[in-house]
């Protein structure tokens, strides 16, 4: 973090949304969200539509869209540290901006190509991982200490309701405007973000270097911390599990209600929507959950449950009145795993020492965001050389796999999951 530090405020200190510099930021990351939703939706529309993606080529979409995590994810965390955030993040944005619009220009000169939705996808991946850390580390540069959690529950509300509102709302712009042209309205979506962030008046210095650091020893630290404690390894090992074999399944679910079901995006849209309703419930209900049972004890069975419910689920996805019923079952999949979710990062910043905390999350985000262009590699060949409902089947099944490592890690540590691990030398979020 640079030596800037964000003023004091007040015991009447204002409102979030009165400080003009948090103000900006906030809406520039809603309006970029709001794109996002569109593009989530989008972007396999435009390969399973006009360009007809075979199963495999839709799954090869997927992969590339994270695949910037899996190459770059550790090192960014080290790198972004040694630049300026607020830069950074409006590079990304512009760079985001770019690389969207030429697409729907493609599609108009009519020489649009599955390669270049790859090379799109690719590239807004590794847009992301910078863009996501920055914003991250920029935070507290323009709130105090005191207000940064008040600070991210508002982001995190916002990414919320424009998660729960934007499939359905996206379904209904390609089904009007068509998915190449629906992608521009991403494109401007981070276009105004970008110009929101500009005028943010705080300064952005250039952090300084620490003396001898090496990035290579740096990401090492992190790698052992995380694997050499029983809890963070358990959890990161079941949230890699998930987010691999969730990838497997849902690599291929457009490939399912668009290609084989021939739902309409508007339709399309609403099992996204249903996901991030069921997860702003579990979200809601995750403190009394985890009261009653123990922290570890109510992960394992937010895992268990939630995979059970995404299982039952899947039989119901046909095109007529038992849609309605999966939406529903998925939904309530994202209620329960946000159990484990919530707790997973609670419990990471607790056991976790401050100068370490950022290269944990990097480690974190690395292997569990990594896995999931492999599951989408993975999904895209059972797809096409097994069937779809195949490949929706064997993600299913293998999530229940994912609390395993969870059992496999004993009480021992249930009474001691607050603890944060002390003598550390001083150093500096798929579904998880």
């Amino acid at each position: 973090m640079t030596t800037t530090s964000p003023v004091r405020h007040s015991s009447r200190a204002p409102r979030l949304h009165r400080l003009p510099d948090f103000r900006r930021l906030w809406i520039g990351d809603t309006v970029s969200q709001a794109g996002t939703a569109v593009t989530v939706l989008a972007l396999p529309l435009v390969a399973i539509g006009p360009l007809r993606a075979s199963p495999f080529e839709a799954g090869l979409l997927v992969m590339c869209e994270y695949l910037g995590v899996l190459l770059l994810g550790l090192p960014a965390g080290a790198w972004v540290d040694r630049m300026r955030r607020r830069r950074v993040m409006i590079v990304g944005d512009v760079a985001r901006a770019v690389l969207l619009a030429s697409l729907p220009l493609a599609a108009w000169l009519g020489v649009l190509t599955l390669p270049q939705l790859y090379g799109v996808a690719f590239a807004l991946s590794v847009c992301t991982a910078f863009f996501d850390i920055a914003y991250q580390s920029h935070l507290p540069e323009l709130v105090d200490d005191d207000r940064l959690v008040e600070a991210n529950v508002a982001l995190e509300a916002s990414r919320t309701v424009t998660a729960a509102g934007g499939p359905g709302a996206a379904g209904a712009l390609v089904a009007a405007v068509t998915a190449p042209v629906a992608l521009a309205v991403d494109a401007l979506s981070f276009l105004a973000s970008a110009l929101l962030l500009t005028r943010i008046r705080r300064p952005d210095p250039r952090p300084a270097k620490a003396p001898g650091a090496r990035l290579r020893a740096e990401i090492a630290e992190g790698l052992r911390f995380v694997f050499r404690d029983r809890l963070l390894r358990a959890l990161t090992l079941t949230a890699a599990i998930s987010n691999l074999c969730g990838t497997i399944g849902t690599s291929m679910l457009l490939v399912l209600l668009a290609g084989d079901l021939g739902l309409s995006p508007f339709l399309c849209g609403l099992v996204f929507t249903a996901e991030a309703l069921g997860g702003f419930l579990g979200s809601l209900l995750t403190t009394r959950i985890s009261a009653r049972l123990g922290e570890v004890r109510a992960m394992g069975a937010s895992v268990v449950v939630s995979g059970v419910l995404w299982l039952l689920a899947l039989p119901f996805f046909h095109a007529d009145g038992r849609y309605a019923v999966a939406c529903v079952l998925q939904g309530l999949g994202w209620t329960a795993f946000m159990t484990f979710k919530i707790n997973t990062v609670a419990l990471r910043q607790r056991r976790t020492p401050a100068p370490l905390l950022g290269r944990v999350t990097a480690t974190f985000r690395f292997v569990v965001w990594g896995c999931m262009p492999l599951g989408a590699l993975a999904g895209g060949l059972l797809g096409q050389y097994a069937g779809v409902r195949t490949a929706l089947w064997t993600g299913a099944l293998g999530e229940l796999l994912a609390v395993v490592p969870l059992l496999l890690v004993g009480r021992g540590v249930q009474g001691g999951v607050t603890e944060r691990t002390a003598n550390v030398g001083p150093s500096t979020g798929g579904k998880s």
